[in-house]
């Protein structure tokens, strides 16, 4: 079940009920307790009346004075929650998704104005061809079947992995398989494009405290360098997109400086290099020297 189905159902159970323990929740669901705990303080902090309660029969509940007409979420509530699903469906091609967006369009009156705000996703073929793999992941995940799968990575070296999965994750254009990799005996990121010949076991296994080891992935920071750079007047608004706009300012009729952190590696340069003529950076001379030297390896590729 996607987040936003399960935030949807935590608000309709509590309207229907007075005081509804975490662990029943976790159990419905599917979820540990703490992302429970999570789950609640998203609602909380989208204004929704949650409140807690103490105690052996302790839970949540959603304060009394929104349960007159049972209808805590108006119509508009509803077109922005659709506005949010149809920009996702866009991404995770999911039949679940696709019935969430049925479920709730049939709660709208049919009076409401539509197509206030439109999201947008490139459609590319890629991302239906990766649709198999993502259904067996979330297959396995809910039914904590082992997978095994052929990996390759970066330098194109391929490995056969057995792993336990736990989490899907989507970053920017790309689709990740976290888990536990019982050959490296350790917590390890698959990019789902660099799996091959994927296939869900028939051997169970019982969930490690993988709480944990998001909590420490979370403290994680990779090093980041900070660095100031002159930018055309052209490419301006995707540095305020990805960085906001305190970290422009102006420096002649030509150029804007803008100080940023990005990380002092290969990453980092092709994020940088991306940008073409359009960008010059200027500080520290220790990552101008670096950035220089891995241009100067991409030009000696057509040499």
């Amino acid at each position: 079940m996607d987040k936003v189905e399960r935030l949807i159902s935590i608000i309709m159970i509590l309207l229907k009920k007075d005081i509804v323990p975490a662990n029943e929740f976790a159990q419905l669901f599917h979820v540990s307790k703490r992302t429970i705990l999570r789950d609640m303080e998203t609602l909380s902090l989208s204004n929704i009346p949650i409140y807690s309660v103490n105690g052996v029969h302790g839970g949540y509940g959603i304060m009394d004075e929104y349960k007159v007409d049972k209808r805590l979420l108006s119509s508009p509530d509803l077109e922005n929650i659709l506005t949010a699903l149809g920009g996702l469906e866009q991404i995770l091609i999911s039949e679940e998704v696709e019935v969430t967006i049925k479920k709730i369009e049939a709660m709208v009156s049919p009076l409401s104005p539509k197509g206030s705000i439109e999201l947008s996703f490139y459609d590319w073929e890629g991302r239906a061809e990766i649709l198999p793999t993502l259904k067996i992941c979330q297959e396995s995940i809910l039914k904590r079947r082992l997978v095994s799968f052929d990996y390759i990575d970066k330098n194109g070296t391929t490995t056969n992995r057995i792993v336990e999965p736990y989490q899907l994750h989507f970053s920017e254009t790309s689709w990740y398989l976290k888990g536990f990799c019982l050959h490296r005996q350790g917590y390890r990121t698959f990019k789902l494009s660099r799996i091959d010949h994927l296939h869900m076991e028939g051997n169970s296994f019982n969930p490690r405290d993988y709480l944990v080891e998001q909590a420490h992935e979370a403290s994680y920071q990779p090093q980041l360098a900070a660095i100031k750079a002159l930018i055309s007047p052209g490419i301006k608004d995707q540095f305020i997109e990805r960085y906001g706009r305190k970290s422009i300012e102006n420096y002649s009729s030509d150029y804007f400086l803008a100080t940023i952190h990005v990380p002092q590696n290969s990453i980092g340069f092709q994020f940088l290099a991306s940008f073409g003529t359009d960008l010059e950076i200027v500080e520290p001379k220790t990552y101008v020297e670096e950035f220089r030297n891995y241009l100067i390896r991409m030009v000696e590729k057509y040499s």
